[in-house]
């Protein structure tokens, strides 16, 4: 069975994150390709931007920040 990420509080350019939905304080986090039509069709979907996502650890709400 695969483990839970560890939830902890997160800063996002200087400010707490807090959630959208719920207020809760704490997120487990990944990345995510933001995928196009064009670059899949072509096959190079790994040089498409990448995405952090924080995910709420109480309701499951997904914040996602774009990597520029």
């Amino acid at each position: 069975m695969k483990e839970k990420p560890i939830a902890s509080e997160r800063i996002i350019q200087g400010n707490k994150l807090e959630c959208a939905v719920c207020k809760n304080d704490t997120f487990w986090e990944r990345q995510t390709l933001m995928n196009t039509p064009g670059m899949t069709f072509l096959g190079l979907e790994w040089a498409n931007k990448k995405a952090q996502n924080y995910i709420c650890d109480h309701c499951g709400y997904v914040h996602w920040f774009l990597n520029k």
